[in-house]
């Protein structure tokens, strides 16, 4: 009887092993699919014109994709550049203060934040930063990349912020002693003790937010608003590659949806990259003490 219960136990525990990796399998056949379709309807889009030609106006065969890649790339750096100072500012204060009561409501703004539709966010951006813009402008500048960049960096701040707190708590408190007990300034120990030997873990909160907004359409819509020719300044509207395909796809031109499926792979490829990268900097350089 006894080794009955034994050999039961031994089933029962290799039934449930096996009913997770098939659970488990089964649960990433929906993403080899997803870019498997992207990538056999995409790459026969792909050649060097692709890359190098701007948009043909509506109803002309051929054109590129030039100009909303030089657009994404705009957005994604005003973004970056907005975002990843103010995130991990405060992602250290968060690590730093953790029971003070702004601390608290701080990271109760910052999940509310990463829970916001992206849609809000967009109409958000339109509401402080288009019209206020047009009205004190006289209506020379709306819709522009600065208040697609600004509105994307919104949706950035929550994984910048939540993974340098989380990386920091990580790091031991004797580390930061041990500076300020040598003389060290305070923002000296932040600047070059503390905040290198959590690098891994911010720079992957950074990559993931890269990610995320780079696919992003919504909050492009209200405040980039798109443009179908080549554009480098910031104060007016620009194109991206989710506006592209958005508006390409919709089209009743099919040569235009090449380009969309084509513009889908290139972008999609990219987040995975941006994702797999990230996955290899944790593994490098893990926070480990």
């Amino acid at each position: 009887m006894k080794d009955f219960s034994i050999k039961w136990r031994i089933i029962k525990n290799n039934i449930f092993k096996i009913s997770i990796i098939g659970i488990s399998l089964i649960s990433i056949i929906p993403l080899f699919l997803i870019l498997f379709f992207i990538f056999q309807k995409g790459i026969a889009s792909i050649n060097l014109n692709f890359f190098i030609a701007g948009t043909k106006p509506t109803g002309e065969i051929g054109g590129g994709i030039a100009n909303a890649l030089i657009g994404t790339v705009i957005l994604v750096l005003i973004a970056f550049a907005i975002a990843v100072p103010f995130g991990v500012i405060t992602g250290i204060y968060l690590s730093d203060n953790k029971k003070s009561k702004l601390a608290s409501w701080v990271r109760w703004a910052v999940e509310l934040i990463q829970g916001v539709p992206s849609i809000v966010l967009g109409l958000i951006g339109y509401a402080w930063l288009v019209l206020p813009l047009s009205k004190l402008t006289g209506g020379k500048i709306s819709f522009s990349a600065l208040a697609g960049g600004l509105t994307l960096s919104i949706m950035m701040l929550p994984s910048i912020i939540k993974s340098t707190e989380e990386t920091l708590k990580l790091i031991p408190h004797s580390l930061k002693e041990s500076a300020l007990a040598l003389g060290v300034p305070y923002y000296k120990t932040m600047l070059f003790v503390i905040l290198p030997a959590g690098l891994s873990g911010i720079i992957t909160g950074i990559l993931l937010g890269v990610a995320r907004i780079a696919g992003e359409t919504a909050p492009l819509l209200f405040t980039a608003f798109g443009n179908y020719y080549m554009n480098v300044n910031i104060l007016k509207p620009i194109d991206s590659m989710p506006l592209l395909i958005f508006n390409y796809a919709t089209s009743p031109y099919e040569d235009l949806h090449n380009i969309a499926w084509g513009a889908s792979f290139v972008l999609v490829s990219f987040v995975l990259l941006l994702n797999i990268f990230a996955r290899l900097v944790v593994k490098r350089w893990k926070v480990q003490f």
